[in-house]
């Protein structure tokens, strides 16, 4: 068997989002791939499980880590169904990964009712413009849990 293609991996995204789509769920799926190899899947659960962060990426990469015993996914590439929204892609971020490869865009998104260009917007405004209140009350002890953490000689680097 040869290569798999671009082209297939983003193909095998979009069928568990048009599956996911038959089952209830979201029109959203991922897989990750490391090399030629797939290591994991993700459709959207955020309506099955009643989880705002199960979107098919981060279901993907949770996965992908639980299967590789890793919280890096270095070596691996992202195949997703759409562009990844902020969240999705600040994980994909924090996960290592070394690519993100996706089929349709935040405007096809959008068209489908999944408009988060609002939340690309947000972060270019200060925070006193954002709808939801994000406020910092600094506690005398806010940095004890970082003094701990550096003091930990058995902490793994992160």
């Amino acid at each position: 068997m040869g290569a798999m293609s671009e082209e297939t991996w983003l193909a095998r995204a979009v069928a568990l989002a048009t599956a996911n789509v038959a089952d209830g769920g979201g029109p959203f799926g991922a897989v990750i791939v490391r090399g030629e190899v797939l290591v994991s899947e993700g459709q959207n659960h955020v309506t099955r499980d009643l989880d705002p962060t199960a979107h098919a990426e981060v279901v993907a990469i949770r996965a992908a880590c639980t299967s590789l015993a890793t919280f890096e996914l270095a070596g691996c590439t992202l195949y997703t169904s759409c562009e990844p929204c902020p969240l999705c892609l600040s994980a994909a971020l924090w996960a290592r990964l070394d690519r993100v490869v996706y089929a349709a865009d935040r405007d096809d998104a959008a068209r489908g009712g999944f408009d988060d260009r609002a939340f690309y917007e947000l972060f270019d405004r200060p925070r006193s413009a954002w709808s939801m209140d994000v406020a910092n009350v600094r506690l005398p002890d806010a940095a004890a849990p970082f003094d701990a953490w550096l003091a930990n000689e058995a902490r793994t680097a992160y």
